[in-house]
């Protein structure tokens, strides 16, 4: 008995948590070609990626962290950084499995 395929789904990890999952899971952040730091919101412009699960747990975590620096290889100017930490405080706060 043969079925369609099963589609392929790209698997990426949290920076903020390490948790794996489906790429549509997690909200990109990325390196541009101009060397800011940013939020990716189509998930497919131009630059070194990390990804980030929609929940501001992670964001802090990662932001507090020198987990960006690593992920992206570039140290984030103060501008950028509080940007995404603009952006991570109008995402929801996750009562989860203690992370």
């Amino acid at each position: 008995m043969k079925g369609p395929k099963p589609r392929h789904v790209p698997q990426r990890t949290c920076i903020g948590c390490r948790q794996e999952a489906g790429k549509r899971a997690f909200i990109r952040i990325v390196r541009t070609p101009e060397g800011r730091v940013a939020v990716d919101e189509t998930g497919r412009a131009n630059g070194r990626g990390a990804y980030l699960h929609p929940e501001r747990a992670c964001w802090e975590r990662a932001l507090k962290g020198g987990t960006i620096t690593y992920a992206l290889k570039i140290a984030p100017v103060k501008e950028d950084v509080e940007a995404l930490r603009a952006f991570a405080m109008a995402l929801p706060v996750e009562e989860s499995e203690g992370i």
